[in-house]
């Protein structure tokens, strides 16, 4: 061959090629918004389905509320994993997610937490002495009530046991119950409510009570589908309620919880 046509071929295979590797599209990412509280399990899951799947996984965590608003709001998402009902509903409403693809998947419980070196102990029933516990200027770490999943059931609880009154003044409000979990651990607040998993998770910090189940709703994860979701979504999900994350989540402290709407 001619050096010069043997360099029109090169380049003519060099194109090709280029063309062909442009034309095969890099594997678009599942998008999964969920509740802060899922944070550590989850990202071992989605590691887990992607291997298994060859599909990546893009996690996107926050509180409930935010990530509902978000998706109202357009974001680009497949699947909503909440930490209650009220925000799936929230979407479910505005038609935003696959009719019959919503389930629940897990349950989980609400605690009181203090530092790890606190010498705090309290019964948590009616009138409980939770103000005195927080001294002269100390405050409730808590997921916002008005916002947040954890802090409504937290100000469920706290309104059973005739606390609500005396506690809604002495709030440190956080956007999530990741955050209000680190203002105990950090030591810049002297008591705090978050999700049982949560306490788990955080060394830093140790239970003090544990919530009575009838002072608030049960505590319920549901996940759906969003609308416009990719196919993949349904697998994704079908995985949630597998062996391997069914394992994860109960190594977790999470309760099992499956049914459909």
């Amino acid at each position: 061959m001619k050096p010069f046509a043997r360099h029109a071929f090169l380049l003519t295979l060099a194109l090709t090629t280029s063309i062909a590797i442009a034309a095969e599209p890099a594997q678009e990412p599942l998008v999964v918004y969920a509740a802060a509280s899922l944070t550590d399990t989850l990202q071992a899951i989605g590691d887990a389905y992607a291997k298994s799947s060859g599909t990546p996984v893009k996690l996107s965590f926050a509180g409930s509320s935010a990530l509902a608003r978000q998706i109202e709001s357009g974001a680009r998402a497949d699947v909503f994993f909440s930490a209650d009902q009220e925000w799936m509903d929230y979407l479910d409403q505005r038609q935003l997610i696959k009719k019959g693809s919503r389930v629940d998947v897990l349950g989980n419980r609400l605690v009181l937490i203090a530092p790890s070196d606190s010498k705090v102990a309290l019964n948590l029933g009616p009138d409980a002495p939770l103000l005195a516990a927080l001294g002269k200027s100390g405050r409730l770490a808590m997921g916002d009530p008005d916002f947040v999943a954890a802090g409504k059931y937290a100000r469920s609880a706290l309104t059973a046991l005739n606390l609500w009154n005396a506690l809604e003044s002495r709030l440190a409000r956080a956007e999530n119950v990741r955050v209000a979990l680190m203002y105990v651990a950090r030591g810049e607040a002297p008591l705090g409510i978050v999700y049982a998993t949560d306490a788990a998770i955080e060394p830093r910090v140790r239970i003090v009570g544990l919530f009575p189940e009838s002072t608030h709703t049960p505590i319920t994860y549901p996940v759906a589908e969003l609308r416009n979701a990719r196919p993949a979504a349904a697998s994704f999900i079908a995985f949630l309620r597998g062996p391997f994350a069914r394992s994860t989540f109960e190594a977790a402290g999470f309760s099992i919880r499956h049914s459909s709407h």
